[in-house]
C-alpha cells in the first residue's frame, strides 16, 4: 500500500488548553500545522487529528 494521508481525520473538541496540547506531544503525538482555530497533530504512525481550540 502506498504512503500517503490517511481517510480517517479525527477532531478532538475540547475546550483547548496548552496543557492538553502537552499531554499529547508526551504521549507521542507531534504538531504538523497550527492554524487560528485548530492544531493539526499526527500520532507517532502518521495519523493525523486535530485539536479544536
Amino acid at each position: 500500500m502506498a504512503r500517503g494521508h490517511n481517510h480517517l481525520h479525527g477532531l478532538i473538541q475540547d475546550p483547548y488548553d496548552a496543557a492538553e496540547l502537552e499531554r499529547l506531544v508526551e504521549l507521542g503525538a507531534r504538531a504538523v500545522a497550527n492554524h487560528p482555530h485548530f492544531v493539526v497533530l499526527a500520532d507517532p504512525e502518521g495519523n493525523e487529528f486535530c485539536l479544536l481550540r
